[in-house]
């Protein structure tokens, strides 16, 4: 009860906050963000779900102050405890209420210049080698505790550097006293950015061209002697080893050192667009790959190899017509703050490879999202638009969109048949239009097909399953207040747990409250295929007022992927209550 006293605590206080917080005429201001994820657990016979701890909350609380050129902010985290399926978080002592620090800056940000010293979040270019950032949903925050300094010459040079070590939700308990349940990886990142804007330089008015380059070391540290994950492999007495002792016994890896570099090039001339980069890595641990399991198996103590990737991405519109497509090879390139810690959780992620695939939002469209393949990838994207139209009316329009993603194996150890392997293929086609001021509809057709090896080879049989997704989406506008949105879904499948149907409906009453039903149902599911028949319900209301949104809802809920930017995180099933409040001032 305690708990929950304390959310309610703090969702009042934001309901009554509505400004910026002025100090004085010419003085500084404060902003203020808190946002709160509370579930309220209720046993459930029919997943076969009982839960120890009924209670869940994740809850962000973010200050800044801003006075002209200077700003300085924290922000502060509690974990009541941590929600269930955020599993980097649980296994590093959130499943017990936790207050923390989670981040704090000050910075001094001048027309051609910015110092800031805290916490960094960053990205050099598409973050093939380097992203630091923070995401709620999938429970990851991957700042860089220490220095970032950026400058500008004219437009023509754009330079930044940082350097400092970066934060882990997800370091292993298994380590010497001093480090367990550190929030910080044992690992210093430190990198350059620069950017040269050869347009600018030219003085070229129609073609925008620039080219950019990138580099990142990431330096494990060795002035401690720890307690390795694996030191029963090393020396089962459980005398202390230093880390580089284990980390070149183990897996070969001869120097701390970790390199990484991009080269990449923008062009854009008369609605055509080319965006290009290259990356590459030196030899870095791969534990909890295919290469490494066959290198092992075979004998072979050393586990590391070097990494790279090609994205080439490419754009093109006219008029009411536009054209993109994406190409992207990757291999090994799944790289972690630290080869310390819990070794492939998502939360331990030093760059950022998201799946090349449409993010879906409809229910059954997003069942079994895709998640690229690190180790070994060649992916393709293309997406289609085309708009039409009325000249009569502003209110009447057709949105016409195609869509088509692809992903194979890229090397033949991936595969039990030593040959590349469909890993992905989507086809989506959806249609809009909107007949008048009242009428707006959507129709969508998918069809998805996966393997269920995902390129793990012969651990895993190769097994391709389809999908086909039918969507319509209706919107009715009764008046300037009220409306009512409906959809109908339906999935047809031979294949794993076979048809499925979904629907919604949403009734808004503006500018603040909008109630809502869903629910999908299995309707290949039996006692004798394992699968009890069971309604995923889901339905509440939400209120929303300013920068203020309250959000109650009670229902039933599909073990799954929860996916955030391509970026997936597994949700266990669950049935409860669930509070989402969100606010900014």
């Amino acid at each position: 009860m305690k708990r929950i006293a304390l959310v309610l605590t703090a969702l009042v206080a934001a309901m009554t906050a509505s400004a910026q917080i002025q100090f004085g005429e010419k003085g500084g201001y404060m902003t203020i963000g808190l946002e709160s994820n509370n579930i309220l657990y209720v046993n459930d016979a029919k997943l076969g779900t009982t839960y120890p701890s009924k209670f869940g909350s994740n809850d962000y609380l973010k200050l800044d102050y801003v006075n002209g050129r200077f700003s300085v902010g924290v922000q502060g985290e509690a974990y009541l405890p941590a929600l269930q399926g955020y599993n980097d978080l649980r296994n590093n002592g959130f499943d017990k209420p936790k207050v923390m620090l989670a981040s704090k800056y000050i910075q001094w940000q001048d027309t051609n210049y910015s110092v800031l010293v805290g916490d960094v979040y960053d990205q050099f270019g598409n973050g093939l080698i380097f992203r630091s950032f923070e995401d709620r949903q999938l429970g990851i925050n991957s700042s860089i505790e220490g220095a970032r300094v950026t400058a500008m010459f004219g437009n023509y040079v754009a330079v930044k550097a940082l350097f400092g070590r970066p934060r882990l939700y997800s370091s292993s308990n298994n380590y010497s006293a001093g480090w367990i349940g550190s929030q910080y990886a044992r690992s210093t990142v430190g990198g350059a950015d620069i950017s040269l804007s050869l347009s600018d330089m030219f003085g070229s008015e129609e073609l925008m061209l620039s080219i950019e380059g990138s580099y990142i070391n990431r330096r494990e540290r060795t002035d401690r002697k720890i307690k390795d994950l694996y030191i029963d492999l090393v020396d089962p007495s459980g005398e202390v080893s230093s880390t580089m002792y284990i980390l070149q016994d183990i897996y070969g890896l001869k120097t701390p050192h970790l390199n990484m570099y991009s080269a990449r090039m923008n062009l854009d001339y008369k609605g055509f667009s080319l965006r290009g980069e290259y990356a590459g890595k030196s030899n870095d641990v791969i534990v909890g790959s295919v290469y490494s399991d066959v290198h092992l198996m075979q004998g072979l103590p050393d586990v590391t190899k070097a990494g790279s990737a090609a994205l080439i991405e490419l754009g093109y519109n006219v008029g009411n017509f536009s054209i993109s497509a994406q190409m992207r090879r990757l291999e090994m390139m799944g790289t972690q703050l630290s080869v310390y810690g819990n070794i492939g959780v998502m939360g331990n992620t030093l760059n950022y490879l998201p799946a090349l695939t449409r993010q879906q939002t409809y229910m059954l469209a997003s069942l079994n999202p895709y998640q690229m393949n690190a180790e070994g990838e060649l992916a393709l994207q293309a997406d289609v638009y085309y708009t039409l139209r009325s000249k009569q009316s502003r209110q009447r329009y057709w949105n016409f969109h195609a869509n088509f993603s692809t992903a194979y194996t890229l090397k033949e150890y991936q595969t039990a048949s030593k040959k590349r392997e469909l890993l992905w293929r989507e086809i989506d086609v959806d249609v809009e239009r909107q007949w008048n001021k009242q009428w707006k509809s959507t129709l969508m057709f998918a069809r998805q097909e996966w393997n269920t090896s995902h390129g793990q080879g012969a651990y895993i049989p190769s097994t391709t399953y389809a999908s086909n997704i039918f969507v319509g989406d209706v919107m009715y506008k009764i008046n300037k207040k009220f409306s009512l949105r409906m959809e109908a879904q339906y999935l047809l499948s031979n294949d794993y747990e076979g048809d499925w149907v979904a629907g919604l409906v949403e009734f808004n009453i503006a500018p603040h409250w909008s109630v809502f039903f869903s629910d999908m149902y299995n309707l290949e599911a039996t006692e004798a295929n394992g699968f009890n028949k069971k309604n995923y319900y889901n339905g509440g209301l939400s209120f929303t007022h300013s920068r203020t949104r309250v959000q109650v809802s009670y229902g039933r809920n599909r073990a799954g992927f929860v996916c955030s930017g391509g970026v997936c995180r597994y949700q266990p099933a669950y049935t409860g209550v669930n509070l989402m409040l969100t606010t900014s001032f």
